[in-house]
């Protein structure tokens, strides 16, 4: 159980912090403006266009990898031992 739970928060935080990486990058205008939530470029080019994608690749890398191991493994476990009691 505590292997599951080492490998989703592993997978959370690195997700995590890629996201908050590329997203201070692009959607962070100023200091004292929309931090990290901010719009992103207006005419992005070619790179800019594949960083903001891998940005939202990795937020839902974190949060579904980490659901994963924290809830459907652990799940799909006890319904398996509940099925095969029964």
């Amino acid at each position: 159980m505590a292997d599951e739970f080492v490998k989703g928060f592993a997978i959370l935080t690195v997700g995590l912090l890629v996201w908050m990486m590329f997203a201070s990058w692009f959607n962070t205008p100023s200091f004292y403006e929309a931090q990290l939530i901010g719009p992103g470029p207006e005419d992005p080019t070619t790179y800019e266009a594949i960083a903001l994608i891998v940005k939202d690749a990795m937020l839902a890398f974190a949060i579904f990898g980490a659901l994963t191991f924290w809830v459907i493994i652990p799940a799909s476990r006890r319904a398996r031992e509940y099925y095969a009691t029964n």
